[in-house]
């Protein structure tokens, strides 16, 4: 059978001021959400003194920057230095922030909020070693691309404050990459978003969007950058607003005067900080870490969809390492409908496209001969090898969704075990999940009406907290029959279980039947009696079990 691959589909780029996101909220709504969740985590820190979540969350609340999430195991990609490569840029310059250095331009102001900020980063010299080790690989091709644009080289200080340059952070307003976009804004400026990647963490692509929006930004707002960048963070309409308030009041309407949320009044500061510091080094005593001023990576273009590992064995480097590289790819392979491109250490390059060259489009994936069988539909079969309807529909050239018993079904899968790809969408959540946030872990099947809010005060746990188990935003909706990971300590399990003994914690959950269970397997993962499972959902032993069929289950949360 004569495999097909899609061809690239382009993506237009629509300038609209106020984009919907798929569920009708707005971009200026989803913003005032986060925002909001801002503040929460604030008051949260204030009440309990105690960081909600990763090491700078309650600072960083203060300080008024939305914290973002991290990675539990970071991976930093093995690339040659300048010296190793024995090559030298046509800018003076040997050291690639001093190349920044000299073409900083805006004014720093004397003013209580940037001094916070600056003293901030000075408290924390540790936290720019570990921005710098993440900026190394992609800090050369963002001041290429900031300098090509013609804007001033503080863009490049921009990915600092929003995500610590780490492209695998997510906040909890849905916002993902370095430049820390969410969907609607990104898929406004060419950012796309499919199951198989997700252009947002692309550092090239989100370089080129964010490049694009602080332009039409600039623009919007008559050329005032500090405006520009209260809008990247709070929404044109925001700031806008604002700044029409301020001028029927006959105030002055430079971001210093504007009414705008605490997380914008000190999102500005700390660009205008570090900045500062940059320019200042010396005078500050801050020993800000050296990044050669040498491309330390290059695009490479692979022509089609390509196994990850595969990749990664012709550029002999590890998946992780390769997949650290190109974090937009959130499975196990590349997009088969594009971009068909991966960046890689500069000196790994050469073998790579040679490697390329050597290797057939249809030996680039692993493939398997699937017979269908009784039940089987593409939806289970995609589901089953981790990948598309769309793409076995497409590769076995079928009309439609039919598929007949005893047909015969080509279907790409994952060269190595899924564990092996431990960058990919699933295995970040896996590794967040089986992280130990507390005595017991909980299983939750969403029901109708549930909310992250109701659940967190049901189960007495940070709504951040859960939201970030699931992989999900505080304010993300939550669809029936999802299920949910939860961690609780004791004291929260005893407050929200019924004890059915002197040591037992219990707690009722809903669990959906998926297909292959048996009564025997999901009494063995929730180690109770299949006797109990029948008496409890009123079963009788010879009843088949239905996919999606709901049963109800008591665990023992002291036993999980």
């Amino acid at each position: 059978m004569r495999v097909n691959f899609l061809s690239i589909l382009a993506l237009s780029v629509t300038l609209s001021a106020c984009q919907m996101l798929p569920d009708g909220i707005t971009d200026t709504q989803q913003l005032e959400q986060e925002h909001q969740i801002a503040e929460q985590i604030l008051v949260s820190c204030q009440q309990s003194g105690e960081q909600v979540a990763d090491i700078f969350d309650c600072e960083s609340a203060e300080s008024g920057t939305i914290p973002v999430t991290h990675p539990k195991d970071e991976v930093h990609p093995a690339i040659s230095s300048a010296n190793e490569l024995g090559e030298f840029d046509k800018v003076d310059a040997i050291d690639l922030w001093q190349r920044i250095r000299a073409q900083l331009s805006f004014e720093i102001i004397d003013d209580k909020r940037v001094t916070e900020q600056r003293d901030w980063y000075l408290r924390h010299p540790d936290y720019m070693q570990r921005v710098a080790l993440r900026a190394k690989p992609f800090l050369h091709l963002i001041v290429e691309e900031i300098e090509q644009q013609n804007m001033p080289l503080e863009m490049a200080l921009l990915p600092i404050v929003e995500s610590a340059f780490d492209p695998f952070a997510y906040s909890h307003g849905r916002a993902a990459g370095m430049w820390q976009f969410i969907p609607s804004t990104g898929k406004r400026f060419g950012m796309k978003q499919t199951w198989w990647y997700d252009g947002r963490r692309d550092v090239v692509a989100s370089t080129k969007g964010a490049m694009a929006y602080l332009n039409y930004l600039n623009k919007m707002f008559d050329g005032n950058w500090l405006h520009a960048l209260a809008a990247y963070n709070s929404g044109e309409g925001r700031v806008m607003g604002a700044i029409k308030k301020n001028r029927n009041e006959n105030k002055s309407t430079d971001f210093w005067h504007l009414d705008l949320p605490r997380e914008t009044r000190a999102y500005v500061p700390k660009l205008l900080a570090l900045a500062d510091i940059l320019s200042n080094s010396e005078k500050y005593g801050f020993d800000w870490p050296v990044i050669e001023n040498q491309p330390l990576t290059q695009l490479v273009n692979v022509g089609s969809q390509i196994d990850l590992a595969l990749a990664a064995q012709m550029a002999e480097l590890s998946v992780k390492e390769l997949h650290a590289l190109n974090p937009g790819y959130n499975r196990w392979a590349t997009d088969p409908d594009g971009p068909f491109a991966l960046l890689v250490p500069i000196d790994k390059a050469e073998k790579f496209s040679q490697a390329l060259a050597q290797t057939e489009n249809k030996d680039r994936l692993n493939w398997v001969r699937h017979k269908v069988k009784s039940g089987d539909s593409l939806l289970k079969l995609a589901d089953k090898y981790h990948t598309t309807v769309d793409i076995i529909a497409q590769v076995n050239e079928l009309k439609g969704n039919m598929i007949r018993q005893g047909d015969f079904l080509v279907i790409p899968v994952a060269l190595k075990s899924l564990e092996s790809y431990t960058l990919s969408q699933e295995q970040r959540l896996a590794s967040t999940q089986s992280h130990k946030s507390g005595n017991f872990k909980l299983n939750h099947t969403v029901k109708s009406g549930d909310t992250m809010w109701d659940l967190s005060r049901e189960y007495k746990v940070n709504l951040r907290s859960l939201a970030k188990w699931n992989g999900m935003a505080p304010t993300d909706p939550l669809m029936p029959g999802k299920e949910l990971v939860i961690w609780v300590n004791k004291t929260s399990a005893k407050q929200t279980g019924t004890n059915l003994a002197s040591d037992a914690i219990m707690r009722t959950l809903t669990y959906t039947v998926r297909s292959g269970d048996s009564l025997a397997r999901i009494a063995g993962k929730f180690k109770v009696s299949i006797n109990d499972i029948q008496k409890w959902n009123k079963i009788a032993s010879q009843k088949y079990l239905q996919p999606g069929q709901k049963l109800k289950i008591l665990v023992d949360v002291t036993r999980t």
